[in-house]
């Protein structure tokens, strides 16, 4: 079982995501004292952690390097701030993957099963399948029989939570939460959009009608 601490100074962001790795399977941990991090992390000796930016007291970016002092253990920032310097900059201080808040919880769980993988853990697959469909979710692509697409990060997530959820019905409403990312604001018209490509992609590679619109409630596979 691999163990993962969670470095996060909200504590009901903290209490999710430690809710949602156990019951993925994983032994969570997290951090509720800050004044000795790269301490803890020796001592709970975890296969990966996940690090929120603003902590308290100190950056992210600074704490991570004092990790990488004295441990390898691969690195996922899991942060509110989305700007490409941030990424860049905590990407190039030692940390493996960086997601922005509020993350797509399938998209999340695949990153987390990728950075693992590639530090050595057991080997998990990084997609979802639903009626002969592929979704490769590091990749962001799909593919089915012989056809295959790439999806754009909007495209991505609308496919990913409805196979998560295959077979229910799944509302706009529900769509347009998993669609929502920092401060950018999804609207309807933003989801409708994003769906009629969508679906043409789909249609694309032999899919037709894969997404069906349950009127006045959402969509379903």
């Amino acid at each position: 079982m691999d163990k993962i601490i969670i470095i996060e100074d909200d504590p009901a962001i903290r209490e999710e995501l430690a809710l949602l790795l156990e019951n993925e399977g994983y032994q969570a941990t997290a951090v509720t004292d800050f004044s000795d991090v790269p301490r803890q992390v020796l001592a709970a000796a975890p296969g990966l952690i996940l690090l929120d930016l603003g902590l308290p007291g100190r950056d992210g970016m600074s704490l991570c390097l004092d990790i990488r002092k004295v441990s390898r253990t691969p690195i996922i920032f899991v942060t509110s701030r989305d700007s490409a310097s941030d990424e860049l900059r905590a990407l190039s201080l030692g940390g493996d993957d960086y997601i922005t808040k509020p993350y797509n919880i399938p998209v999340l769980l695949a990153r987390i099963r990728a950075v693992l993988r590639r530090a050595g853990g057991p080997a998990e697959s990084d997609t979802l399948e639903a009626e002969g469909l592929t979704l490769h979710l590091t990749r962001g692509t799909v593919s089915a029989g012989g056809g295959s697409a790439e999806l754009t990060r909007n495209e991505l997530k609308i496919l990913a939570h409805l196979m998560a959820h295959a077979g229910q019905i799944v509302s706009r409403a529900d769509l347009i939460d998993a669609l929502w990312d920092s401060q950018i604001y999804i609207d309807d018209n933003t989801l409708s959009v994003n769906m009629t490509r969508l679906r043409a992609k789909l249609e694309e590679i032999g899919l037709p009608g894969f997404i069906k619109t349950r009127r006045g409630m959402g969509y379903q596979l």
